[in-house]
């Protein structure tokens, strides 16, 4: 928090511009489908494993939701709504690939989700033929448009998202048991816990907090695309590191990971509005990503290889 604080003091000095509620609504806007990647892959790495599947997941979820709510008449007003439980559907359903590559076939995590990244990439790209689909529903786009204080309205949907994760991490049987694997998976297995069905839920949970920020990213940006997911890899792993979540699991949580989109996004506006170019901005997060690593460590082996 003092990190972030200290981020937006400095960039206020540089440009007193940066600290108004319109960039900070630039921020939130960026910040906002992020935030949920970000927290889906923090409940893996709570286990001690990682996912790298978001991007192929989110290009597939946004394109989906995209295909079916034109296809039910182009509005969420009604049956076009239909389009959200059906994104999230598919992002669970990717999440339980993955668990069960994982865990059944005792393939690493890295190597599992990164390998259903790339399927997921090519499976979205197969599914448009590389074409953009194109989303004018006003209902939907209102998400971006309509504002509340000066931010939009997707900020206080991801806000209300993030509770939930909140509370299935702090507040459920399930989410407990996350950080008594990642604090010691055999330890764990002693205790009766079924490892391998917790990874596997872990892993479904992440895919459906991927499907809503591809929905919310569609909302942003009003088309769906192969790209959609592109660079988010990068910044929920970045965001989840810098926010404090061990890699090693067993600490942190999502609102770290809160924290840590802040912080990139802060980063990220602030070198903008001071006129930094994007390679620097770039080699800055990459930079923070090494340092927050470091200072994280407690020298055991990460086991996001298992």
């Amino acid at each position: 928090m003092f990190v972030l604080l200290g981020l937006v003091l400095f960039f206020t000095a540089l440009n007193p511009h940066f600290f108004s509620v319109r960039n900070f609504a630039r921020i939130a806007i960026s910040a906002t489908p992020a935030l949920m990647v970000a927290v889906g892959v923090t409940f893996v790495i709570l286990m001690g494993s990682i996912d790298l599947s978001m991007e192929g997941t989110i290009a597939v979820a946004a394109v989906m939701f995209a295909l079916i709510l034109n296809r039910l008449g182009g509005s969420v007003v009604g049956v076009g709504g239909l389009a959200i439980p059906g994104a999230l559907v598919v992002g669970a359903a990717l999440g339980a690939i993955n668990g069960l590559i994982h865990v059944k076939l005792k393939i690493p995590s890295f190597m599992a989700s990164l390998s259903l990244g790339f399927v997921g990439v090519g499976l979205s790209l197969l599914i448009t033929g590389g074409d953009r689909i194109l989303i004018d529903d006003p209902v939907f786009r209102s998400l971006l448009t309509v504002r509340f204080g000066g931010f939009p309205l997707m900020t206080y949907v991801a806000l209300f998202c993030l509770v939930v994760a909140w509370f299935i991490q702090a507040n459920t049987t399930i989410g407990r048991n996350f950080y008594a694997i990642g604090g010691g998976e055999e330890l764990a297995r002693g205790s009766g816990l079924n490892v391998g069905r917790l990874r596997i839920i872990a892993f479904v949970i992440a895919g459906v907090f991927y499907a809503l920020g591809a929905i919310l990213a569609v909302a942003r940006l009003g088309i769906a695309e192969t790209e959609t997911g592109r660079n988010f890899m990068f910044v929920s792993i970045t965001s989840v590191v810098v926010g404090g979540t061990a890699l090693a699991g067993g600490s942190g949580g999502v609102w770290n990971t809160l924290i840590g989109v802040l912080i990139v996004n802060v980063i990220g506006n602030g070198m903008v509005v001071i006129g930094l170019p994007d390679y620097f901005q770039d080699g800055m997060l990459g930079l923070l990503v090494i340092s927050a690593v470091y200072l994280s460590m407690d020298r055991r082996a990460f086991s996001f290889v298992k």
